[in-house]
Order: structure tokens, then sequence, then C-alpha cells
């Protein structure tokens, strides 16, 4: 199949074609995504908690973020990927933010970056843009900054904090980002941000207006146990699968019933019979 660009994300909002989007963080998933047709995946700091087990996103570092982007690459060739900057890589300074961007795209081989944050990072954004990559911008719940927040907590549920929401998604795009990424806020909150901005709009809890609707592959499937935030919908229960078949093979080994000779390798014919002749004389020497 033929990887999708910006320009293609732009002509499915223009024909109101929606724009499914999944993160990834391993081969295999990626390759997964890749064969149902996945428009885009991202690489998200996400996998702090969903991969390491960290409280949140923050621990993450470049490395980690480099290391896995490779690894999603290589397991979705033709699918358009998404790195995520983790926290303080880009915060410091614009010259680190265009470093770490510029990382991104020459290891990995990703086709754009995401950043969180609107009105404060403006100049970040256009730092990155003016440097040649390709930009999403994150806003409403950021959960790299979710301290300031108060925790994971829905943004933009007052007239006066949607409109600061919709003042953060004009930033970003003015700042030259090529899509924006909105998190936790009403649906009506996403449905103006939409039908207002000309760049493409991604959804992670923001409604079913958007152009475009994200989910965290773990919780999609089912995998991550931890806590399912409310837009989330199960659309598959891994964890279940996987318990259940790890206790079927604890009871089979505990009774002796596996492995079978179906399970093991047999020697050639009469090699066996050999085998055991040799050793018996070796015991007898």
């Amino acid at each position: 199949m033929r990887k999708k660009m910006v320009q293609d994300f732009q002509a499915m909002k223009s024909k109101g074609e929606k724009i499914t989007f999944l993160t990834s963080y391993d081969f295999p998933t990626a390759q997964f995504a890749e064969e149902a047709g996945i428009d885009m995946l991202l690489v998200g700091d996400s996998l702090g908690m969903c991969v390491y087990g960290y409280p949140g996103t923050e621990p993450v570092v470049m490395d980690q973020m480099i290391f896995h982007t490779e690894a999603v690459r290589r397991g979705a060739p033709n699918t358009f990927i998404i790195g995520d900057m983790p926290f303080l890589s880009y915060q410091v300074s614009c010259e680190k933010a265009v470093e770490n961007a510029g990382r991104f795209i020459k290891e990995t081989g990703c086709d754009a970056i995401k950043l969180e944050g609107g009105i404060r990072v403006v100049d970040r954004i256009k730092a990155i843009v003016e440097a040649g990559v390709v930009v999403m911008g994150h806003i409403g719940l950021t959960p790299q900054s979710s301290g300031q927040l108060g925790g994971h907590k829905a943004q933009g549920r007052t007239a006066e904090a949607a409109e600061a929401v919709v003042a953060d998604a004009y930033a970003v795009q003015e700042a030259g980002a090529q899509m924006i990424l909105l998190e936790a806020i009403p649906p009506e909150v996403g449905k103006y941000i939409t039908e207002n901005l000309s760049i493409p709009v991604l959804s992670i809890g923001a409604g079913m207006y958007c152009d475009g609707q994200l989910l965290i592959v773990s919780d999609m499937i089912g995998q991550f146990q931890a806590f399912k935030p409310k837009f989330v919908k199960r659309f598959g229960d891994v964890a279940g699968e996987c318990i259940n078949a790890m206790k079927a093979y604890h009871q089979e080994v505990k009774e002796g019933n596996f492995p079978t000779k179906d399970y093991c390798y047999p020697m050639i014919e009469g090699e066996a019979n050999k085998f055991l002749e040799i050793m018996e004389q070796k015991k007898r020497a």
C-alpha cells in the first residue's frame, strides 16, 4: 500500500473522510496496524506507562523514543509515523527542540514529530517547521504538564476554559503545525476547532466531530490494565487472552502434559539406539 502523507490527510479532511490513528511502540504491533490499514501511527511517550510501567510520561527520554520509533518504522514501512517529543526535549530552547526533532527524522525515518502545548510553544513549533520538519501540535490535556493542570483531567469544560483551548489551537496552526491533536476536551469544543481550523484535527477523547480519532493501542486492545480513561473503548481483551493462555501453560507443565512428542525434535531413525549404546560404553570405560 502507498504511504499517506500530510497532503493526503488534508484531502481526507476536505472530503470528510475520517482518519484512523493509533499508538505503536514495537515492531509486531506496527506490523499489525499496517496490515489493518491504520492511516497514521504515533510512537507516543505513553510508552513510559504502557511499556516501562512508569507512573507517567515525564521519565521518558529521547533515546527511548528513538529506539522504539526505529522498531515501529521497520514494522510499518508504508504507514505515516509520528515521533512524540518527550518531556524536556523541546521545552529548554528552540535550538534543543530543532536538534531533537532532527534526531527523530534522521535516526528513525519517521515522517513527523508531535509536541505538547499551545501558545507557550509557538516559537518551538515555528523553529522546527522552519527546519523542514512536519509538526503535529497537541493541546487540551497535555500529560507532560499534567501537574500544572491538577492531574490527568479533562480541559475546556467551562466557556472560559474552552476559549483558552481554542486560542491554543489557532496559535498552533498559525505557528505552522500541519496537524493538531486534541486531548480530553468536550465534543462541542472539538467540533468548533475542527470546523474553524484548516489543518486536520485529531481527537483522543475530544469527541466524534474531529477529522480523525486516536487511541492508545494498549488501551484499545485491552492490554493496559492500570486504569481505563473515560474516552477509551476496548475493542479486544489481550490481557484476558494472555492470562488464560499462561494459566493453561502453567497447568500443562505442572501436570506433565507439555511438551508431548508432537513438540519435540526426533532423532534420525536408528540414531537413538546408537546414541544410547555409545553413552553406555563410555560409562563402562
